[in-house]
C-alpha cells in the first residue's frame, strides 16, 4: 500500500515553485518518492511514459500468447479428456463440461478476485474513474485462468476482454511500480488494454483506439504516443507467436458502392436493435441470477449448465464461436432461420456465461451476433432480389462491425477492426455508414452502452472522466478537515440536540475517551428518534455501521461512497485501525478540492502557455 504521506511531500515538493519533474525536487524528497524519483532525474516524463507504454505492450502481447495457450490447453482438457470420461453419455456428455468450468470459476474467482468475474473491461473503466488506475496484481493472474477455464470448457465468451484486463492488470502494476501519478498510471493501464486487443486480433490501429475511445474515452495527445507504443510492441510479439495473420481469412467482396449503401443503411439500423438488445439480454441475465438464494461461487455452475443444455442446438455457439463467424464471413450457406436462431442462441449463451459469473468478454460474441444478422439480410435480400448481385458475406462483415458499434458506442474502433480483419479498404463506406447509423439509433433508443451500463447500476458515471481525474490528483488528507466536533457515545440525546441547534452541523461522529470511532449521530436520526427520551445515550440512535475514508484515498473515491449511499460526511480513518478517527471529509469539502483542481490545471496551462512563448 502508498504511504499517504510520501506522496503529500511529494506534491508539496511538487507545488513549491512550480517545477514541473522531480528532477527539481530535493534529494530527500527524491528518496521519499522512491524509483520514478531515479527515473525521471535522468529522463524526462514524456519519454518515461512513452517507454513505459511500449514495455506494457510487450508484456501484454506475452500474457496475450499465453491466455491463448491456456485456452487451448483447457479445451483439450475438457473436450477431449472430458469426453473419453463421460463417453457412456454419448453426444451430450457436453451439457455437463460447461457446468463443471463454471464451477472451478466460480471457487476460483470468488476466493482469488472478484474482480475477475464478468467481462473484464468495466472493471477497466471502474480502476480509471474511481481508484486512479491501482489493479490488485492478482487479477491478472485470476482472470487468466478463469477466462481460459470458462472458454476452454465451453461457455459463451470472448478473449479479448480478459486480454484487455490482463494488459491493463500489467499496466498498473507497472505504474504502481513506479509510483507514477494517477493519470499517467490510468495511461499505463489504457496501454495494456491496447496492448491486450491488438495482440489478440492482430489489429494494432483497433487495439489504439480501443484504448483511447473506450478506455480513456479522450483524445488528448500525451495519452496517444505511449497507447500507439503499447499497441505497436504488443502486435510485434503477437506477430511473433501467431503469424501475421488476420483473425478471419475474408475473400475479395464484390459490392456496388452506390447501389447497395441504402440496404447497409438497413443493416445499421438493424444491428442497432440487435445491439441493444443483446447488452440488456446480458444485463437482464445478471439480474437474473443475483436473485437466485444459493452462494456466489456456485452460480456459474448453473449457467454453464444451461449453456450445456443451449449447445444441443448447435455446438457452434460453445466458446468464442470463431468458426461459425468464419463460415458466415465466407458466405456459406447456413439456412436463415439457422443464421437467425444461431443468433439468438449465441447471445443468450454468452448472457448466461457473463451474468451468471463466468468469464470472458462480449467482443466477439458481439461480433458473433453482427455476422449471423448481415448474413440472414444479405440472403434475404438475394432470395427477394436477385438481380442485385449482393454478397451475403460482405453483409456479415458489415453486420460484425455494426452491431458492436451498436453494443459499445464506439464506432471508430468498430470500424477499425472490422477493417484491420479484412485489409480491404473498398469495405470502408459500408463500414462507416453502417456503424454510424447504428450508433445514432442505438443511442437514442439506450443511452448506455455494454462497457459503461455495468457502472452507472454502481453509481460511477464515466462521463465525467474528465472531471473526475482531476479529483483522481488530490488526496482526502488533503481535502479533510481535521477540526472536527464530535461527542461521546454517552452524551444525552437533549444535549445532542443542543448541539445540533448551536453548531448548525448535520452529523457529529461519536468518539469514545479513547479517541475510538464508535458511530455516527446526523440531525437525521434526532428528527426520527423524536419520541425517544432526551436523557437516553446518544449511540441509541446513532449509526454503527459505518462508510469510511482513509487519508490515502483519492477525492473522487470518496465522493464515489457518498454518492452510493446518500451520505453528507465520511469519517477519515487510518487504514491500519477503523476505528482511528484522524478527521472527516464533506461535501463542502469536496467542492473545494474540485476548485482547487480547476485552479491548478489553469494554472499549470498558463505556466506552460507562458514558457513556451516567452520563455
Amino acid at each position: 500500500m502508498r504511504d499517504g504521506s510520501q506522496l503529500l511531500v511529494y506534491r508539496e515538493y511538487r507545488m513549491l515553485g512550480d517545477v514541473e519533474s522531480d528532477k527539481a525536487l530535493p534529494l530527500e524528497a527524491q528518496e521519499k518518492v522512491g524509483l520514478r524519483a531515479r527515473l525521471t532525474a535522468a529522463l524526462p516524463e514524456p519519454p518515461l511514459l512513452l517507454l513505459s507504454g511500449i514495455g506494457v505492450g510487450l508484456l501484454s502481447g506475452l500474457g496475450a500468447a499465453i491466455f491463448r495457450w491456456l485456452i487451448q490447453f483447457f479445451h483439450e482438457l475438457f473436450f477431449t479428456g472430458g469426453g473419453g470420461l463421460l463417453s457412456f453419455m454419448g453426444p451430450y456428455y457436453t451439457i455437463l463440461l460447461p457446468a463443471v468450468g463454471g464451477l472451478l470459476v466460480g471457487v476460483l474467482i470468488y476466493y482469488g478476485a472478484r474482480e475477475a468475474r464478468g467481462h473484464g473491461v468495466p472493471e477497466i473503466l471502474e480502476a480509471i474513474s474511481v481508484h486512479g488506475g491501482t489493479i490488485r496484481s492478482r487479477v491478472a493472474i485470476v482472470k487468466s485462468l478463469a477466462s481460459a477455464i470458462t472458454i476452454g470448457s465451453g461457455g459463451s465468451a470472448g478473449r479479448e476482454g480478459p486480454i484487455a484486463q490482463i494488459g491493463a492488470a500489467l499496466g498498473s502494476g507497472l505504474g504502481q511500480l513506479l509510483r507514477l501519478p494517477r493519470l499517467e498510471t490510468s495511461t499505463l493501464v489504457a496501454c495494456g488494454a491496447a496492448g491486450g486487443i491488438a495482440a489478440t486480433f492482430n489489429a494494432p490501429l483497433a487495439g489504439a483506439f480501443f484504448a483511447l475511445e473506450i478506455v480513456l474515452a479522450a483524445w488528448r495527445a500525451e495519452y496517444f504516443a505511449p497507447v500507439v507504443g503499447a499497441s505497436v510492441a504488443a502486435s510485434a510479439v503477437g506477430y511473433f507467436f501467431f503469424g501475421n495473420i488476420p483473425a478471419f481469412k475474408v475473400p475479395q467482396y464484390a459490392i456496388n458502392a452506390f447501389a447497395d449503401l441504402p440496404w447497409f443503411m438497413l443493416l445499421g439500423a438493424l444491428a442497432a436493435l440487435a445491439g441493444v438488445g443483446f447488452l440488456r439480454l446480458v444485463y437482464a441475465c445478471e439480474d437474473g441470477f443475483d436473485k437466485l438464494r444459493v452462494p456466489q461461487w456456485l452460480t456459474p455452475a448453473i449457467g454453464g449448465l444451461l449453456v450445456g443444455v443451449l449447445g444441443l442446438y448447435n455446438r457452434e455457439i460453445y466458446g468464442v464461436g470463431y468458426g461459425a463467424i468464419s463460415n458466415a464471413l465466407v458466405a456459406f450457406h447456413y439456412p436463415i432461420m439457422m443464421l437467425l436462431g444461431l443468433m439468438v442462441v449465441k447471445a443468450l449463451a454468452t448472457g448466461l456465461t457473463l451474468g451468471s459469473g463466468g468469464s470472458g468478454g462480449v467482443f466477439v460474441p458481439a461480433l458473433f451476433v453482427g455476422a449471423m444478422l448481415g448474413a440472414a439480410l444479405g440472403q434475404g435480400l438475394h432470395a427477394l432480389f436477385p438481380g442485385l448481385q449482393v454478397s451475403p458475406g460482405a453483409f456479415a462483415l458489415v453486420g460484425m462491425g455494426a452491431v458492436f458499434a451498436a453494443a459499445s458506442h464506439a464506432p471508430i474502433t468498430s470500424v477499425l477492426i472490422v477493417f484491420e480483419l479484412t485489409s480491404d479498404y473498398r469495405m470502408i463506406l459500408p463500414l462507416m455508414l453502417a456503424c454510424g447509423v447504428s450508433v445514432i439509433l442505438a443511442r437514442t433508443v439506450f443511452p448506455f452502452s455494454i462497457y459503461n451500463l455495468k457502472l452507472v447500476r454502481r453509481g460511477i458515471h464515466v462521463s465525467l472522466r474528465e472531471d473526475t481525474r482531476m479529483l483522481n490528483d488530490i488526496l482526502v488528507a488533503e481535502a479533510m478537515t481535521t477540526e472536527v466536533v464530535s461527542v461521546t457515545p454517552d452524551t444525552p440525546i437533549r444535549e445532542v440536540a443542543h448541539l445540533f441547534s448551536e453548531t448548525k452541523h448535520h452529523g457529529f461522529p461519536l468518539v469514545d475517551e479513547a479517541g475510538l470511532l464508535c458511530g455516527v449521530v446526523t440531525i437525521g436520526d434526532l428528527q426520527r428518534a423524536s419520541e425517544t427520551g432526551g436523557d437516553q445515550p446518544v449511540s441509541s440512535i446513532a449509526t454503527h455501521d459505518l462508510v469510511v475514508a482513509y487519508p490515502d484515498e483519492s477525492v473522487n473515491e470518496a465522493l464515489v461512497k457518498l454518492g452510493l449511499r446518500g451520505f453528507g460526511r465520511l469519517p477519515v480513518v487510518q487504514r491500519e485501525d477503523n476505528t482511528k478517527m484522524v478527521g472527516l471529509i464533506t461535501r463542502k469539502n469536496l467542492i473545494a478540492a474540485y476548485n482547487q483542481a480547476l485552479a491548478a490545471a489553469h494554472t499549470k496551462l498558463e505556466g506552460t502557455a507562458r514558457k513556451k512563448h516567452f520563455g
